[in-house]
Order: structure tokens, then C-alpha cells, then sequence
């Protein structure tokens, strides 16, 4: 049972998850949050945390704080950082009420919170209901920074980080080791000085893949799911998108023993269309690698290719960029920071 490993050996590490009692509630609906990522908002006061990288931030004054959260679904864990201390935040699995009290000294001064998901949408996902602070705080907007540029990013396990914090294998039953805040995603964002999503699914193809949906079927949607309510794309309207798909088209048709998709071509080039429409002005950057089958396999490189030739010549703001270094299994941090 990989709740009761986590939770026990995050005690000391991290702090009880725990009931607070006492304290001056700021609802998750407090303006003076601001929330950077495709959440679940349509109930203001309970803001569901999904994908990798989602950020919830707020600036306060308080000697104590308490995390608040509510329904959970799965596994869910974030990094939570106050003033540039960070600690790992191990959401207990299906629970109704959780809260997380911060473990280290805090004075009356002003502090600085960000809290964001680690794992992949598809693994779990938590509400958000705010924090508890002392009697006496005061909470404020923090200082918005100025991104040069809006980027997201859409992709599959190598994109999303999974298993980047894994040792010598690939697992998937503890997702605490999978790091979206680590991925090359997250780092070439921070590098572009960039504001940033990251709308990755592990197991997802173009074609095929390892979850009974794909790309096309949930990149516009608030959760990874088909029947998902659709996303309001106007609220976040990217100067880049970045696309990384294909690992999994390949992969599971060789488990299986049979052919690589033969409309890979047609139907990557019918999603990057409708990117096309969503983003009319955005620079859209059309990836391949990071692991072996996207790097070496030839039947996905020459559908690629064929897909990528076709849609350079119909619309000058797309390229592509090819990952020089990958690896066997999932991408570690060290190769997230290679790619």
C-alpha cells in the first residue's frame, strides 16, 4: 500500500498532515491568491489541483500556516516553498479533508508561498481549499513577475517528468519519484523566462498509447479525460507550443506485436491543426526524442518526418527541434537538464 510507505516516511521530513482547529481561514477563493495552470475552478472556494506544474502562490503575514485541502483523488504531491525553504507535500489518497502544517519558524515578516504539483494529471488529482494563518495575519497579491514569454508544453510521460526522480528502473506505483517541477519542460521555461503549463499525460499517443484516450481527445479539456468539461483557452494564450508525442505509439505497438500506426502521419497533422486554430498566433515547435523510440525507432521517425514536412510548408510558424540526447528508460533529472 503505497499511502501508508509515503505517509510514514514523510513525518519528519515534510510534517504531519493533520487537522487544524484553530487559526483565521483564507478561502481558496481569497483574490489575494493568484493561481498559474489549468485548474478545476468552477466552485471559487474549492480549486482542484490537476496537472503537473500547476502553482498556487500568495504572499502573507503569520507566525503559523496550515495548508488546507480537500477531496482527494489518487495520489497527488507538490512542492511546497516559503521563502525559498522547500519541503515535499504527500497528499493521502481518496480522503475528504487533509491539512499540512508548515514545520519551520515563521516571524511576523512577510513570507512568500508557492505550492506546486508535482505529479502527472492522470495520477491524481486534489482541491485546493486554502490555508489557515494566525489571528493577527494579513494576506497580499504577490508581485506579479513580468515573463518575457507564455509557453505551454504538450506531450506525454517524458514531457509531464515521469520517473525523473526515480533510481536505476522506472516505477509507477509511488508517483512522489515523478517531478513535473524537474522536467525539461519546467526547465527550459524557467530558462526562457517563461510562464508556463504543461498539458502532459503519461501513456498518451497520437494514435495509440498505454490510457484508453488520446491527444486529440483531451488537450483542450480541464481534466485528462474525454468526457472533461473544455478548458477556457482564452485565459492562457501561449507566444510558443511545444509538442512531444509518439514514444507511446511505438512502444505499445511493438509490446503488442504490430504495426506502427499507419495514420500517425494524417492524424498529427489533423491535432497540430487544431493547435493551429486554438493558438492563431503562436509559434508552434513540433519535438521528437528524449527517448529511444522517438530518437531511433524508423517508423516513427519517417512518420514524423512526413508530418512535420507537410505542415512547414503549409504554415511558416512551425517548426521542429530534435532532441540530440536520450535515454532507454524514462528521462532523470540529470537528462531532463541535458534535453
Amino acid at each position: 500500500d503505497w499511502s501508508s510507505e509515503v505517509c510514514s516516511s514523510d513525518l519528519l521530513a515534510t510534517s504531519a498532515l493533520a487537522d487544524s482547529t484553530a487559526g483565521k481561514p483564507i478561502p481558496a477563493s481569497d483574490r489575494h491568491f493568484a493561481y498559474d495552470g489549468r485548474f478545476d475552478d468552477h466552485d471559487p472556494k474549492h480549486i482542484v489541483a490537476i496537472w503537473q506544474s500547476s502553482r498556487i502562490s500568495t504572499d502573507f503575514k503569520s507566525e503559523h500556516l496550515t495548508l488546507d485541502f480537500g477531496p482527494s483523488v489518487d495520489q497527488s504531491f507538490f512542492d511546497a516553498d516559503v521563502d525559498g525553504v522547500r519541503e515535499l507535500v504527500a497528499i493521502a489518497p481518496n480522503q475528504a479533508h487533509q491539512t499540512y502544517v508548515w514545520p519551520h519558524p515563521l516571524d511576523g515578516s512577510l513570507h512568500h508561498l508557492t505550492l506546486s504539483k508535482r505529479n502527472e494529471s492522470n495520477s491524481g488529482y486534489v482541491t485546493f481549499d486554502g490555508i489557515t494563518l494566525d489571528s493577527k495575519s494579513k494576506v497580499s497579491t504577490p508581485v506579479a513577475h513580468h515573463y518575457r514569454l507564455k509557453v505551454i508544453f504538450f506531450g506525454d510521460s517524458i514531457t509531464a517528468g515521469a520517473c525523473n526522480e526515480d533510481g536505476p528502473n522506472d516505477q509507477w506505483d509511488n508517483r512522489r519519484t515523478h517531478n513535473g517541477n524537474k522536467s525539461y519542460a519546467a526547465l527550459t521555461a524557467n530558462a526562457l523566462d517563461a510562464d508556463w503549463e504543461n498539458i502532459s499525460v503519461s501513456g498518451m499517443g497520437i494514435v495509440t498509447g498505454y490510457v484508453p484516450f488520446i491527444a486529440s481527445q483531451v488537450w483542450d479539456r480541464v481534466y485528462p479525460k474525454p468526457d472533461s468539461a473544455p478548458a477556457d483557452l482564452s485565459r492562457f494564450t501561449p507566444d510558443i507550443v511545444f509538442v512531444n508525442y509518439g514514444e507511446n505509439d511505438t512502444s505499445i505497438t511493438q509490446r503488442d506485436n504490430k504495426p506502427f500506426p499507419p495514420t500517425f502521419t494524417k492524424d498529427y497533422e489533423t491535432y497540430i491543426e487544431s493547435l493551429r486554430r486554438a493558438f492563431p498566433k503562436a509559434e508552434i515547435v513540433l519535438l521528437r526524442g528524449g527517448m529511444g523510440g522517438g530518437a531511433e525507432n524508423p517508423n516513427l521517425r519517417a512518420a514524423w518526418t512526413k508530418a512535420v514536412d507537410d505542415l512547414e510548408k503549409k504554415d511558416s510558424r512551425v517548426s521542429h527541434f530534435i532532441f540530440k540526447h536520450f535515454t532507454v528508460q524514462h528521462p532523470r533529472v540529470v537528462d531532463d537538464q541535458a534535453m
